[in-house]
């Protein structure tokens, strides 16, 4: 059979080590060659100094298939890759490796920060009605006890019905848990700068500021972007209006916190806090959140893990199908909202 003029485009994947067989199943594989001319197998950890066959792989490469880790692509990579027209990002954020020189050469770019969006908005809203329902001093009462004890007196201030939500930042995350916490009894607050009263109303919430926010929410949780004007925006005095018994949660970036202020408040007992993220990524050893009864600090598992990896990866794959047929991406990252989004 005479074989046509092959117009798949060239990739080639860019990851951390490890991450393409969390990411990418014997499915994802195959449908990755029947799109592209790739070797599925060819994973390129290093773009700066590249080992043979990756570069000659970069050499001809239309599109860079990027998850975790990918290199930085700096104008001296992108100087190896003359053939480059796009990258397709199987993750959320693309700020670690699209430079401005990227912009500059005219590379479009998607990322899959929809489907990773998803994940962290259910570990949100799992840990809000956790919270309300104060199951983490119930549980560690019981334990503690063993015994019959009047529960209802104890916890008189639990439950979720009517209780006030604070939802910082309308990024994607947070729209997410917008919609989610609509089936519950609770009223929703939002403070973003961005969204006008008639947006928030559209997403179920009150328009609120950040200090209105933080003094009228039983439940306070972060999905702003980690930007040089988000640093600390959770401060002392945010904190302070806080009212006693009240809830912080963090599944954005532990910089938005100021840790400091916050573990006052944490270690005398008055407020609790779900913690996916700090500030550092790790605690030192001897930090008081692993062992406070009052916080649930987690790993950085909100976003995807174990087989939520695969929703990436099969929107990734979706827009490199576009990108394949001419078609724009569904997803586009556009470089002038990159200063307001993670």
């Amino acid at each position: 059979m005479h074989h046509t003029t092959d117009n798949r485009p060239a990739v080639l994947l860019a990851m951390a080590p490890g991450i393409a067989g969390r990411l990418l199943t014997d499915a994802h594989r195959a449908r990755l060659t029947a799109l592209a001319r790739t070797d599925p197998h060819l994973v390129a950890h290093d773009l700066a100094a590249p080992p043979p066959p990756v570069a000659a792989a970069l050499a001809e490469a239309e599109v860079l298939f990027t998850c975790w880790g990918a290199t930085p692509l700096t104008a001296a990579v992108l100087d190896r890759a003359p053939r480059l027209r796009a990258v397709v990002h199987a993750a959320g954020s693309v700020k670690h490796h699209v430079t401005d020189a990227c912009w500059e050469r005219g590379i479009t770019v998607a990322s899959a920060a929809a489907a990773n969006a998803l994940p962290v908005a259910e570990y949100t809203l799992a840990t809000i009605l956790l919270a309300g329902k104060r199951v983490l001093r119930a549980a560690q009462r019981y334990a503690e006890l063993r015994a019959d004890h009047d529960w209802l007196t104890e916890l008189a201030d639990s439950g979720n019905h009517r209780r006030t939500v604070g939802i910082v930042g309308a990024s994607r995350i947070g729209r997410r848990v917008m919609e989610l916490l609509r089936p519950f009894d609770v009223q929703v607050l939002l403070y973003d700068p961005y969204v006008t009263p008639d947006e928030a109303a559209g997403l179920g919430a009150v328009p609120a500021t950040l200090d209105e926010l933080c003094a009228r929410a039983d439940i306070v949780s972060v999905h702003a972007p980690q930007l040089p004007s988000t640093h600390h925006m959770i401060g002392a005095p945010q904190l302070a209006l806080m009212p006693d018994g009240a809830t912080l949660i963090n599944t954005s970036r532990g910089s938005l916190i100021d840790e400091t202020a916050l573990l006052a408040h944490l270690t005398s007992g008055r407020l609790n806090a779900v913690l996916d993220v700090t500030d550092p990524e790790l605690p030192p050893p001897d930090s008081p959140l692993y062992t406070l009864p009052n916080v649930l600090l987690t790993p950085h598992i909100a976003g995807s893990l174990g087989n939520e990896l695969h929703r990436m990866a099969d929107h990734a794959l979706d827009e490199l199908e576009r990108y394949g047929r001419g078609a724009p991406f569904a997803d586009p990252v556009r470089p002038w909202e990159l200063n307001r989004s993670a």
